[in-house]
């Protein structure tokens, strides 16, 4: 069976540039360049963490949140702490 969990994440759409901000409890706070426009701020969302995690893309995806700052993602193919382990701070 295929390893997988689910993340808490705080999304900030329109950033600057894509960047960690830290864990907010057991919620991880990222920041994305794209806009909350027509799911592009999801979509690079999951691309962001694909790459961070050295993830094929489609091993992340939006289990909920689609049109709020609190998003669920699943991530296959790493246990939670693996994830916790790869991402700093």
């Amino acid at each position: 069976m295929e390893k997988s969990c689910t993340l808490a994440v705080k999304a900030i759409p329109h950033a600057p540039r894509d960047a960690l901000a830290g864990w907010l409890g057991d919620a991880l706070k990222v920041k994305v360049h794209a806009p909350a426009l027509e799911g592009r701020a999801n979509a690079q969302l999951c691309a962001f963490l694909a790459d961070t995690l050295t993830l094929p893309r489609r091993a992340v995806t939006l289990v909920r949140g689609d049109k709020s700052r609190q998003k669920l993602v699943r991530i296959t193919g790493l246990t939670l702490a693996e994830v916790r382990a790869r991402l700093p701070g």
